[in-house]
Protein backbone atom coordinates (compact mmCIF):
# COMPACT_ATOMS: atom_id res chain seq x y z
CA UNK A 1 0.00 0.00 0.00
CA UNK A 2 2.86 2.39 0.83
CA UNK A 3 4.44 1.65 -2.53
CA UNK A 4 1.25 2.61 -4.41
CA UNK A 5 1.02 5.88 -2.50
CA UNK A 6 4.68 6.63 -3.22
CA UNK A 7 4.30 5.80 -6.93
CA UNK A 8 1.23 8.03 -7.18
CA UNK A 9 3.03 10.90 -5.44
CA UNK A 10 6.06 10.64 -7.72
CA UNK A 11 3.84 10.50 -10.82
CA UNK A 12 1.96 13.59 -9.64
CA UNK A 13 5.20 15.50 -9.13
CA UNK A 14 6.51 14.58 -12.57
CA UNK A 15 3.31 15.76 -14.22
CA UNK A 16 3.29 18.98 -12.18
CA UNK A 17 6.88 19.80 -13.19
CA UNK A 18 5.99 20.85 -16.74
CA UNK A 19 8.11 24.00 -16.82
CA UNK A 20 7.00 25.08 -20.31
CA UNK A 21 3.27 25.10 -19.56
CA UNK A 22 1.82 28.51 -18.76
CA UNK A 23 -1.84 27.55 -19.16
CA UNK A 24 -3.78 24.39 -19.92
CA UNK A 25 -7.51 23.84 -19.69
CA UNK A 26 -9.86 21.39 -21.38
CA UNK A 27 -13.59 21.66 -22.01
CA UNK A 28 -15.43 18.34 -21.88
CA UNK A 29 -18.55 17.82 -23.97
CA UNK A 30 -21.68 16.14 -22.66
CA UNK A 31 -22.39 12.78 -24.23
CA UNK A 32 -19.14 13.03 -26.24
CA UNK A 33 -20.76 15.36 -28.78
CA UNK A 34 -19.34 18.73 -29.85
CA UNK A 35 -22.28 20.86 -30.92
CA UNK A 36 -21.77 23.75 -33.29
CA UNK A 37 -23.68 25.90 -30.80
CA UNK A 38 -21.13 25.12 -28.05
CA UNK A 39 -17.76 26.67 -28.91
CA UNK A 40 -14.91 26.10 -26.49
CA UNK A 41 -13.63 29.36 -25.00
CA UNK A 42 -10.48 29.97 -22.99
CA UNK A 43 -9.03 32.99 -21.23
CA UNK A 44 -5.39 33.09 -20.19
CA UNK A 45 -3.01 35.69 -18.79
CA UNK A 46 0.21 36.86 -20.40
CA UNK A 47 2.61 38.94 -18.32
CA UNK A 48 5.91 38.55 -20.20
CA UNK A 49 5.79 40.21 -23.63
CA UNK A 50 9.39 39.34 -24.49
CA UNK A 51 9.07 35.54 -24.49
CA UNK A 52 7.81 33.52 -27.42
CA UNK A 53 4.85 31.21 -26.90
CA UNK A 54 3.27 28.20 -28.56
CA UNK A 55 -0.51 27.81 -28.56
CA UNK A 56 -1.68 24.23 -28.99
CA UNK A 57 -5.15 22.76 -29.29
CA UNK A 58 -5.81 19.60 -27.30
CA UNK A 59 -8.38 17.27 -28.86
CA UNK A 60 -9.65 14.13 -27.18
CA UNK A 61 -11.75 11.85 -29.38
CA UNK A 62 -13.23 8.38 -29.15
CA UNK A 63 -13.40 5.70 -31.80
CA UNK A 64 -17.00 6.82 -32.35
CA UNK A 65 -15.73 9.82 -34.30
CA UNK A 66 -17.10 9.14 -37.82
CA UNK A 67 -14.55 11.04 -39.96
CA UNK A 68 -10.80 10.97 -40.64
CA UNK A 69 -10.35 14.75 -40.24
CA UNK A 70 -11.58 17.45 -37.92
CA UNK A 71 -12.17 20.99 -39.18
CA UNK A 72 -12.29 23.82 -36.66
CA UNK A 73 -12.06 27.60 -36.57
CA UNK A 74 -10.24 29.56 -33.92
CA UNK A 75 -10.06 33.24 -33.04
CA UNK A 76 -7.49 34.79 -30.72
CA UNK A 77 -8.28 38.22 -29.29
CA UNK A 78 -6.15 40.62 -27.26
CA UNK A 79 -6.92 42.20 -23.86
CA UNK A 80 -8.41 45.18 -25.72
CA UNK A 81 -10.63 42.82 -27.80
CA UNK A 82 -8.67 43.19 -31.05
CA UNK A 83 -8.63 40.15 -33.34
CA UNK A 84 -5.04 38.87 -33.48
CA UNK A 85 -5.38 35.61 -35.35
CA UNK A 86 -8.20 33.74 -37.05
CA UNK A 87 -7.86 30.53 -38.97
CA UNK A 88 -9.65 27.46 -40.29
CA UNK A 89 -7.66 24.35 -39.42
CA UNK A 90 -8.01 20.78 -40.67
CA UNK A 91 -6.27 17.97 -38.79
CA UNK A 92 -6.36 14.20 -39.21
CA UNK A 93 -7.54 12.12 -36.25
CA UNK A 94 -7.46 8.83 -38.18
CA UNK A 95 -5.40 7.45 -41.07
CA UNK A 96 -7.42 7.90 -44.27
CA UNK A 97 -6.56 4.50 -45.74
CA UNK A 98 -6.35 2.18 -42.75
CA UNK A 99 -8.70 3.92 -40.34
CA UNK A 100 -6.11 3.56 -37.58
CA UNK A 101 -6.40 6.30 -34.98
CA UNK A 102 -3.63 8.83 -34.52
CA UNK A 103 -2.80 10.33 -31.15
CA UNK A 104 -1.98 8.68 -27.88
CA UNK A 105 -4.35 6.40 -26.03
CA UNK A 106 -4.54 6.03 -22.31
CA UNK A 107 -8.21 5.31 -21.75
CA UNK A 108 -9.28 2.43 -24.01
CA UNK A 109 -11.07 3.93 -27.02
CA UNK A 110 -10.08 7.56 -26.26
CA UNK A 111 -7.20 9.26 -28.09
CA UNK A 112 -5.41 12.51 -27.27
CA UNK A 113 -3.98 14.89 -29.86
CA UNK A 114 -2.11 18.17 -29.62
CA UNK A 115 -2.23 20.41 -32.70
CA UNK A 116 -0.20 23.63 -33.08
CA UNK A 117 -2.26 26.77 -33.61
CA UNK A 118 0.52 29.37 -33.29
CA UNK A 119 4.27 28.79 -32.89
CA UNK A 120 6.84 31.29 -31.62
CA UNK A 121 4.08 33.82 -31.02
CA UNK A 122 4.94 37.08 -29.26
CA UNK A 123 2.16 38.80 -27.34
CA UNK A 124 2.56 42.58 -27.59
CA UNK A 125 0.60 43.53 -24.45
CA UNK A 126 0.28 41.97 -21.02
CA UNK A 127 -3.20 40.97 -19.93
CA UNK A 128 -6.03 38.51 -20.50
CA UNK A 129 -6.19 36.93 -23.94
CA UNK A 130 -9.19 35.01 -25.24
CA UNK A 131 -9.30 32.03 -27.60
CA UNK A 132 -12.55 30.75 -29.10
CA UNK A 133 -12.67 27.41 -30.94
CA UNK A 134 -15.66 26.05 -32.83
CA UNK A 135 -16.09 22.90 -34.86
CA UNK A 136 -16.54 23.55 -38.55
CA UNK A 137 -17.90 20.30 -39.91
CA UNK A 138 -21.00 19.84 -42.05
CA UNK A 139 -23.08 18.64 -39.11
CA UNK A 140 -24.48 20.52 -36.13
CA UNK A 141 -23.63 17.77 -33.64
CA UNK A 142 -20.24 16.11 -33.97
CA UNK A 143 -20.15 12.72 -32.21
CA UNK A 144 -16.99 11.23 -30.77
CA UNK A 145 -15.34 14.45 -29.59
CA UNK A 146 -14.86 14.05 -25.86
CA UNK A 147 -13.01 17.31 -25.10
CA UNK A 148 -11.19 20.25 -26.62
CA UNK A 149 -8.59 22.28 -24.78
CA UNK A 150 -5.93 24.94 -25.01
CA UNK A 151 -2.31 24.70 -23.94
CA UNK A 152 -0.14 27.81 -23.86
CA UNK A 153 3.54 27.13 -23.32
CA UNK A 154 6.75 29.11 -23.46
CA UNK A 155 8.98 28.24 -26.37
CA UNK A 156 12.37 27.12 -25.11
CA UNK A 157 13.82 26.68 -28.59
CA UNK A 158 15.36 29.51 -30.61
CA UNK A 159 13.09 30.70 -33.46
Amino acid sequence: MKFLFFAAAVSGLLIACDSQRLFEKNTEFKERIWKISEPAEFEFQISDTVKKYNLLLNVRNSLDYPYARLFFNYELTSPDHQLLSKNLVAEFLFDQKTGQPFGTSGLGDVYDHRFPLLKNYVFKKPGAYHLRVEQFMRVDSLPGIVAVGLRVETNKLPN
